[in-house]
């Protein structure tokens, strides 16, 4: 039923980031220093339809979700729609405001903190996502951790999350998501239950140790031991059929069969960097392109490499998104890393 369908669908958050750029992350009752600030949608299920129009791949894309009835809300309809984004099942309630992220980025490294206001995003759950009206192939959920409407209990699957990614799967809707990055001990409680579910498991390190008790970067040196038992252990907790880790030292995949694949990441000059906000996002989108696209895995750890760059040039989550064809002319102007594995 997947093969029949065309698309990609970004399901859950929507998002207003008001992204700041600092010269220090500061101590506790000290003071940092704005340089610059920038106001701009964000989120999961925004920054995938969004990245992946940018793409220019000719991918069908629909957003499903809530926004508030204010001018967030608006800006993000309005931006999502002028991409050619299906915005039929992005719906804006007078119930609650558009979801706002404070992000606070370190200049000199690109590290981001963020200050979370949930808002419109709480009101989705496992009734209210209209899985026989959805069309695309795959559907991208999230985040987890992140949403208290999917991050419930629920007695038959374990979490509501996990519902609406086994009710996608019923409706022949091959299925992904995403968590934030916080730390706790709820990413063992809310992410298995997920990955029984979940077609195409795609976490950075930083997750991926957190759901499995894996250190899998220390001082930013890679533990290859730690990230293959981690991707090992997150296969064998669901039916995924590929297991991706990214980090800033590259991304490594691992497939059901046991294929492994190890993409690098860039050697970027100082200063290229502008910020980290959608990197990620912009990389699993990039690998998603290449599963709805049937590339090798190699060639979508590949683009997912050179989107996320791209997207580190500018300060927010989508705004230095290009199309794939930009992207990919980044490996004529930087050299790669040397392979960790």
């Amino acid at each position: 039923m997947a093969e029949a369908r065309r698309g990609m669908a970004g399901i859950g958050t929507f998002i207003m980031d008001h992204v700041r750029m600092i010269d220090v992350w500061p101590q506790q009752e000290t003071l940092a220093n704005v340089a610059t600030e920038h106001f701009s949608p964000g989120g999961l299920a925004h920054n995938l339809v969004v990245d992946v129009a940018k793409y220019e791949v000719g991918i069908p894309l629909e957003a499903v979700g809530f926004v508030g009835n204010d001018d967030d809300g608006r800006s993000i309809i309005e931006l999502c729609t002028s991409l050619g984004v299906d915005c039929t099942h992005l719906k804006m309630t007078d119930d609650a405001p558009t979801s706002y992220t404070e992000v606070m980025t370190v200049q000199s490294n690109g590290k981001r903190t963020f200050f979370h206001s949930r808002g419109a995003n709480n009101l989705m759950n496992a009734d209210n996502v209209p899985y026989s009206g959805i069309k695309s192939r795959i559907a991208h959920v999230g985040y987890l951790l992140l949403m208290d409407g999917i991050d419930q209990e629920e007695p038959e699957f374990g979490t509501v999350a996990a519902k609406i990614l086994h009710h996608l799967q019923a409706e022949g809707i091959k299925t992904s998501f995403d968590t934030v990055s916080e730390f706790s001990e709820r990413f063992k409680r809310l992410v298995p239950p997920a990955l029984k579910y979940t077609d195409y498991a795609i976490l950075n390190e930083f997750e991926a140790g957190q759901t499995t008790g894996h250190a899998i970067l220390k001082d930013d040196k890679l533990d290859a031991q730690a990230l293959r038992d981690s991707a090992r252990t997150l296969l064998d907790m669901g039916e995924s059929e590929v297991v991706v880790v990214h980090m800033s030292l590259g991304a490594y995949a691992l497939t059901r069969a046991g294929k492994e694949y190890f993409h690098p990441s860039f050697q970027l000059p100082e200063g290229y960097i502008q910020g980290g906000a959608g990197a990620g996002d912009a990389f699993c989108a990039g690998v998603l392109v290449g599963i709805h696209e049937g590339w090798d895995m190699e060639e979508g750890l590949r683009f997912g490499t050179a989107a996320a760059t791209l997207c580190m040039a500018d300060a927010t989550c989508t705004e230095g998104v290009g199309t794939h064809a930009e992207a990919m002319k980044l490996f004529d102007k930087f050299p790669l890393r040397p392979s960790a594995l």
